[in-house]
């Protein structure tokens, strides 16, 4: 009980996790029912490793490791990204800092400094079938995760849904041209849930966003598609500075989703 004790009174371990998100299939398994039944064609997925050590050894967890001398915060929130994907998206972002002692595994206090990024097609090409140690999960099918990653995945997805009007969301995760479907399947994937098409297609043309390109897309048989682009360069709308999470803060509060979302998922 007293080296519990004397854990406590030391300084606390600082560490770095990264949540990564991209867009990707419906699984199978939702195949006749939630999502895919409701024609939804893309959601989102993360990458989780599998600890190979206590605590929680054999339970999966945000990609993370600790500081190195010799490495800035974003230097290793990249090295581990690259580790567990080998991406290197463009942009990843400080996200939190959780430090709530009650966090604590063995007495011993520990500090996670989050980082975010989304991932797409330029960046690089994402396996998500198979994978041992490190699988892609969808955030709808996540298995138990370790310590209070759990939490850190809901701030997350809170927090992206927050910031969907920015044009920074869709250009990482489609690139900076796009077809009205091919950003509807963002909006419905962060969403997680069916959005009509026709709606949204009306809603985001009237919205003064985006502009026509004037180059068309053929998709499967289907006609040309109009290609589309944020009338606002991307970057200019950036997300939310990182914060501190204290002991009051409650990080598992929900954001309120951003009022476009909620008008678009209205028929």
């Amino acid at each position: 009980m007293g080296n519990v004790s004397e854990r406590r009174k030391q300084p606390p371990q600082v560490g770095v996790s990264v949540v990564i998100l991209a867009l990707g299939p419906v699984p199978q398994s939702d195949v006749g029912a939630g999502a895919a039944s409701s024609g939804m064609g893309s959601t989102l997925w993360m990458p989780l490793v599998k600890r190979v050590r206590q605590p929680f050894w054999g339970q999966w967890a945000l990609p993370g490791g600790g500081l190195r001398a010799d490495h800035s915060l974003e230097q290793s929130a990249y090295a581990a990204l690259e580790s567990t994907t080998s991406l290197h998206p463009k942009y990843l972002e400080q996200l939190y800092t959780f430090g709530d002692p009650a966090r604590s595994h063995g007495g011993l206090p520990m500090v996670s400094i989050v980082y975010w990024a989304l991932v797409g097609e330029a960046d690089g090409r994402i396996d998500f079938a198979g994978g041992d140690n490190v699988k892609w999960f969808p955030v709808n099918h996540l298995p138990e995760l370790a310590f209070d990653h759990r939490t850190i995945v809901e701030y997350a997805i809170n927090r992206l849904r927050g910031k969907i009007e920015s044009p920074d969301i869709a250009t990482r995760l489609v690139g900076e041209r796009f077809t009205l479907s091919q950003l509807h399947d963002v909006y419905e994937a962060i969403a997680g849930q069916r959005i009509d098409l026709a709606n949204f297609r009306r809603k985001m043309l009237a919205s003064g966003l985006l502009e026509d390109t004037g180059e068309k897309l053929l998709i499967g048989r289907n006609r040309p598609a109009a290609v589309y682009r944020y009338s606002r360069k991307p970057g200019t709308d950036l997300w939310t500075e990182a914060g501190t999470a204290s002991e009051s803060d409650d990080t598992r509060i929900a954001f309120q989703d951003d009022d476009a979302l909620s008008a678009l998922m209205t028929a």
